[in-house]
């Protein structure tokens, strides 16, 4: 496997999780090894303890593996301190979670702004950072409101927006509209695809297949392995 490829922004070999309660381990991944190009769109699916999410985890330097090598955008990120990886999540990584995971008592724009903060970006660039992110997925009208004033749609909305507001290498989102209805979650899979179409780099977890026709490659996950990776057109969208 070519780490220093340029086309190739993420490289993981041989990657092992291995959780230990008491006597018992439980092998989360189990020798997975793969490459995502710039600009692929990747869904990542699996039932219920497939490993997906613990590959997520360890994708967006949540989580390190117990064994093997990732790379990121040509650093070699598995064995990073805690520190060291926080650094990288700040200026490398966006993050959409299926439950949001705004700040209740902050507006859309101070939630977008909260990666510049860590960032150390001066207040005035933050906000204007911010207010173009929160205008690119359709929210100028909507910056002063909190979360508890907006639908689950437009919550999801800011989350991409503050994904986005470092111009992160890569767009991790993880069951992106399992909290909304159906409208919504078409909105915010438009939002995504539309990303994806500016150049983007994403990896999305689900366990919708109608959610990952939306993408270009399928990575399907059990027992900690990969068993299926395949490639596939998406539908044209009106």
């Amino acid at each position: 496997m070519n780490s220093d490829s340029p086309e190739s922004l993420i490289s993981v070999r041989d990657l092992h999780k291995v959780y230990t309660m008491g006597t018992d381990s439980l092998h989360a991944l189990d020798g997975v090894s793969l490459e995502i190009s710039r600009g692929t769109y990747m869904a990542v699916m699996g039932p219920s303890g497939s490993g997906k999410t613990t590959f997520l985890d360890i994708l967006g330097c949540l989580s390190r593996p117990t064994t093997g090598d990732y790379w990121l955008n040509g650093q070699k990120v598995s064995g990073l301190s805690e520190r060291q990886l926080a650094d990288v999540r700040n200026h490398e990584i966006g993050f959409v979670f299926q439950n949001f995971n705004l700040l209740p008592r902050s507006s859309a724009l101070n939630n977008v702004e909260l990666p510049l903060v860590y960032a150390g970006v001066p207040r005035r660039e933050r906000l204007r950072r911010a207010r173009v992110a929160l205008e690119a997925v359709g929210l100028a009208n909507s910056m002063g409101h909190r979360p508890a004033e907006l639908s689950g749609g437009q919550r999801q909305r800011v989350a991409i927006a503050r994904a986005l507001v470092n111009s992160p290498s890569i767009l991790f989102a993880d069951e992106p509209t399992g909290n909304l209805d159906t409208q919504s979650g078409e909105s915010i899979l438009a939002i995504i695809d539309e990303l994806h179409q500016q150049g983007h780099t994403i990896v999305m977890v689900t366990h919708e297949a109608e959610v990952a026709a939306h993408a270009q490659r399928v990575v399907s996950f059990r027992d900690g392995r990969i068993v299926s990776d395949t490639w596939q057109t998406p539908p044209k969208r009106a």
